[in-house]
């Protein structure tokens, strides 16, 4: 019997005593309870966007407030402080968002090789959803944000979220709004690591360093 077997039939005898539905499959929404909490405590707009901030930074992002007039600036600023001269950028992005800065903006395109990927100084999205409680930012592939690659190979990722229409107090709030057959990135903080001392290391797997524009 194989692993898959194996799994299976466990899956299949715990909802063995669970009524079935008159098209004859089980009634999983009745068999498993959904009442956990939908977020934790009551919140203003302002505070889940404070809370949002306060998560992002603990995790180690670096993360910045401004006005949509000002958007262009600010990342132009993000930029020029990097020392940026090339910018990845997916092929929906507003090109207000980069009218600022001289950087040279390179397209995202599929033949991309991830050496070429890593010689790239930045790159800059914007985001599906933005999570308060957990300080999370999640991607989901679509033109404003690319293809997941150009988020994870670039050391330097800006990424734009729009307040307070992309920010959510928690993540069932935030499974509501994404499409599960989309290709969703998960990120909270920087690419880390640690080995069995706790010794922390940065860039491993992702970006070294996450920058967070809340945009309103």
């Amino acid at each position: 019997m194989s692993s898959r077997e194996r799994i299976l039939g466990r899956v299949r005898r715990a909802l063995a005593d669970v009524a079935a539905t008159e098209r004859g499959e089980p009634s999983y929404e009745r068999a498993v309870p959904r009442d956990y909490l939908r977020e934790h405590g009551e919140r203003s707009v302002a505070q889940t966007v404070d809370l949002l901030a306060e998560n992002l930074a603990d995790y180690r992002a670096i993360v910045h407030r401004c006005t949509a007039a000002d958007l262009a600036a600010t990342i132009a600023g993000m930029l020029a402080a990097r020392g940026a001269k090339t910018v990845l950028v997916p092929p929906g992005l507003e090109p207000e968002w980069l009218s600022a800065t001289d950087a040279e903006r390179i397209p995202d395109r599929a033949e991309s090789t991830p050496h070429e990927l890593d010689r790239i100084d930045s790159v800059v999205t914007a985001c599906a959803v933005a999570v308060a409680e957990t300080g999370t930012i999640v991607l989901d592939g679509s033109a404003d944000q690319g293809r997941r690659r150009i988020t994870l190979v670039p050391d330097h990722h800006i990424c734009v979220v729009r307040v307070p229409e992309q920010v959510v107090s928690s993540v069932p709030q935030a499974l509501e709004r994404l499409d599960p057959a989309r290709p969703l990135t998960w990120i909270s903080g920087p690419s880390a690591t640690s080995d069995i001392e706790l010794d922390r290391v940065e860039g491993v797997h992702g970006p070294r360093t996450l920058e967070v524009v809340l945009v309103g």
